[in-house]
């Protein structure tokens, strides 16, 4: 029986349990999904009129509105969060104590503020005439002191025989760190890189505390302003209207995070030099020159031993 490295190939009798395994999840997974259907369509969810406002244009426009200022609004956050990031983990490497210790507590106090708490500060004593900049300020902060230990954690993850290399040829710790160690560490920290720019786009619903018009805001008020149908308020398909769009937007992201992440590894591999070029196979082998009609690898030619 062939095996892999890290498990055994199941044989028979374990690829039926799997199958059955699979099945029954299956079947749980369907149960729960015609449950929640069936709850939601016995308390009145499903009526004609909650859903029927989407299909005006005026609603419509107010959820564009909105998505395009929750998209705003992470731009902004993730370009920010990202230069502290930058920041943050430059210092938290830096040689100088005094400066790795100021950035070590900035970035574990922002790591342990509540961001809902954070964003309402903010707002409440910084920016009371402008939420939009309380919620991009407290996401970058947040975001940022995240960013900046991923940096540094992918950093500290390349071998130290890179560095040493580096500074054995007469490389600055800048020059080192620029041309060494941050081009391998990038591959390392894609991944979670783009998980927490996931984490900084859902985190812009939490402008509707601070009254932010953003995608959230605006379907809460559509709810609220939805008159009920036969005592049944519209929050249900708000909710449904309104996380889809969240959930597509983050795996539109996750997309692009893959597309980068592919053409990475793609521009990793590179292209092999020449052997004509390079002269290695020449060298190496004087067989395969003599063979090739070299005269300088001819046997008359090369020295012999005494």
């Amino acid at each position: 029986m062939s095996g892999s490295v890290l498990y055994d190939v199941p044989g028979p009798k374990a690829q039926a349990r799997n199958r059955i395994y699979g099945i029954l999840a299956a079947v749980v997974l369907l149960g729960l999904i015609a449950f929640a259907v069936h709850r939601l369509d016995a308390t009145g969810q499903f009526q004609g009129g909650l859903w029927s406002a989407y299909e005006y244009t005026d609603t419509q426009q107010r959820i564009v509105d909105g998505l395009l200022t929750t998209l705003k609004t992470f731009a902004v956050a993730a370009a920010l969060s990202l230069v502290l990031g930058t920041v943050l983990a430059t210092a938290r490497l830096s040689d100088h104590k005094p400066v790795r210790w100021a950035a070590t507590v900035l970035v574990e106090f922002f790591r342990a503020m509540p961001l809902l708490i954070m964003i309402f500060l903010l707002y409440a004593a910084v920016f009371t005439s402008d939420p939009m900049w309380a919620l991009v300020i407290g996401l970058m902060l947040y975001n940022g002191s995240v960013q900046a230990e991923i940096f540094r954690s992918g950093i500290n993850a390349v071998p130290r025989g890179q560095s040493e290399a580096a500074f054995a040829l007469g490389l600055r710790k800048t020059q080192v760190m620029t041309t060494v160690l941050v081009p391998q560490a990038v591959r390392t920290m894609l991944p979670s890189i783009i998980s927490q720019l996931v984490v900084t786009l859902k985190d812009t619903s939490l402008g509707f505390i601070i009254l932010y018009e953003e995608l959230l805001f605006v379907g809460k008020s559509f709810a609220q302003q939805t008159p009920p149908v036969n005592g049944v308020y519209a929050f249900i398909p708000m909710v449904i209207v309104f996380g889809s769009i969240y959930v597509l937007l983050c795996l539109a992201l996750s997309s692009v995070a893959t597309w980068v992440e592919r053409r990475t590894k793609r521009s990793r591999k590179g292209t092999p030099p020449p052997l004509a070029a390079t002269g290695a196979v020449v060298m190496a082998d004087p067989g395969h020159s003599a063979a090739a009609g070299d005269p300088g690898a001819s046997g008359a030619d090369v020295p012999k031993a005494d």
